[in-house]
């Protein structure tokens, strides 16, 4: 997470005072791009941190701010625990990390602090489930990521057919409880399912993370070139303006508004397939208009037909 590093950025140069890109990026195992882009992220975010010119420049927070982060003001400290106190919900090493943070700032900061961090918290479990623990081959490859160490893998294709990939790891990603490896092999950057990893195992080598990786924006990239290839077909779809949000809820970057049809919104549905679409589309019943294409309004027809013949003949009770 970004903000716990911001934070680790800030304790490295309480620690030492004033601090190059270069130290950050050997103390936190980054690339020294992206040492640099956090410190200047710091110091647009309104934080006293700012560069020294010469020779023996460097980084370093406003007032000397070694021992109790005085350069901090009451309002910075509170935005900076509002960022970083949501992990702390789940993650007992970055609550301890955030006691530890608080002991640090001045008397006069601590109460809003600590009620900044206390504000949020993060709940990844749904109604009636329990919180799913990460599995124990995400933490083995997660301990890769910090150390840099390569990563033999063994893995299930979509065949089922298993391979062997060498790979330098660079992150993990939990999206609706599925994880993700991003990583670099000699095809260049890939992404497996964590589900498909039959077993991984440390090669004892290490590698050097690309110059100017970010993971939030490789994933973007990755997230974005999976929906083109999942949009390959678009209906036209029309319902009420109250229903629209729920639709868009359920679809997400699937489900645009392209205008209004007298007083119904139109919208653009897409899924790789007609009948992906109509899936989609057959809960809302007659409550919605498929206006084109034909592939789908005929798919929408089958399974209507379907239903038809496997309940029509159901004794309703409740009717």
């Amino acid at each position: 997470m970004r903000a716990d590093r911001l934070v680790a950025v800030l304790l490295l140069m309480q620690a030492r005072g004033r601090v190059t890109a270069a130290d950050v990026a050997a103390e936190l195992e980054i690339s020294v791009a992206t040492a640099r882009r956090d410190l200047e992220a710091l110091s647009t975010a309104g934080i006293p941190v700012y560069p020294q010119p010469g020779r023996n420049g460097g980084w370093q927070l406003v007032g000397g701010a070694r021992t109790d982060l005085s350069g901090l003001t009451a309002t910075e400290a509170q935005a900076l625990f509002l960022l970083v106190g949501p992990a702390a919900s789940i993650a007992p090493d970055a609550k301890a990390a955030l006691r530890k943070l608080v002991r640090a700032l001045p008397d006069t900061f601590r109460e809003h602090a600590q009620a900044a961090a206390e504000a949020v918290v993060i709940d990844p479990a749904r109604w009636g489930e329990h919180v799913k623990e990460r599995p124990e081959l995400v933490r083995r490859l997660q301990d890769a990521v910090v150390r840099r160490e390569r990563v033999r893998l063994h893995y299930s294709g979509r065949g089922r057919e298993t391979s062997e990939r060498l790979v330098d790891p660079l992150g993990l990603v939990d999206k609706d409880d599925v994880w993700y490896l991003i990583a670099w092999s000699e095809k260049g950057q890939r992404t497996f399912r964590i589900d498909r990893v039959v077993d991984a195992e440390t090669t004892g080598e290490t590698f050097e993370r690309p110059d100017g990786f970010e993971l939030s924006a490789a994933w973007v990239e990755i997230v974005e070139r999976m929906e083109e290839r999942r949009s390959g077909l678009t209906a036209t779809v029309l319902m009420d303006e109250r229903f629209v949000w729920v639709m868009q809820d359920r679809l997400g970057r699937n489900c645009e508004v392209d205008g209004t049809d007298g007083d119904r919104v139109r919208l653009k549905v897409t899924a790789p397939t007609p009948l992906m679409i109509a899936q989609h589309l057959a809960g809302w019943g007659g409550s919605i208009e498929v206006v084109d294409p034909p592939s789908v309004q005929a798919e929408l027809a089958r399974l209507g037909r379907e239903l038809t013949r496997r309940y029509a003949a159901v004794n309703h009770r409740d009717e």
